[in-house]
């Protein structure tokens, strides 16, 4: 399992929309994390450093990739782990893999809670309006926090 490459800054690790069959670790320099990447509506997501992994949900669920992933770094090297490599990384590095579970975990949790909110600010703003009463100070900024956030992180933020 030595599928290691090294990156310049600028050059594309993996591309929105493109299948996803294996998942990635940076072992050194960085990477931006993008969706619609390259568009005037770009954002930028996530970074991440050395030690951390991406990826790891097209490695599970064969979806097509939700981000871009850019090396932000000159001399960022990542190594591409494929689902056949994934049993012999377990095998090496429990730990690591106990980390990418929690990852997965605080991001659906994280997910589940932006969610939640969402749910309650509308019904707050639909029962505000139908009762003609003004919007209060909070439940604007819970408007504007919900706005930023479906407009940053889109539907989730794997790659």
């Amino acid at each position: 399992m030595n599928n290691t490459k090294l990156y310049k800054d600028g050059e594309i690790i993996c591309r929105e929309g493109e299948p996803g069959s294996c998942m990635y670790e940076i072992e050194t320099g960085k990477v931006r994390v993008y969706q619609q990447y390259g568009k005037p509506d770009q954002k930028q997501i996530a970074e991440l450093f050395g030690g951390k992994v991406f990826g790891e949900m097209g490695l599970v669920e064969h979806a097509p990739r939700s981000a871009t992933v850019v090396a932000a770094d000159d001399n960022t090297v990542v190594t591409t782990i494929t689902e056949e490599d994934f049993f012999e990384y377990y095998r090496e590095n429990p730990s690591k893999v106990l980390s990418i579970v929690q990852q997965m975990c605080h991001r659906l949790r994280e997910t589940t809670k932006n969610y939640i909110e969402a749910c309650h600010t509308v019904y707050d703003t639909v029962e505000t309006k139908k009762s003609g009463e003004k919007k209060s100070g909070s439940l604007l900024e819970r408007i504007e926090k919900l706005c930023e956030f479906f407009t940053r992180a889109g539907s989730h933020q794997d790659s």
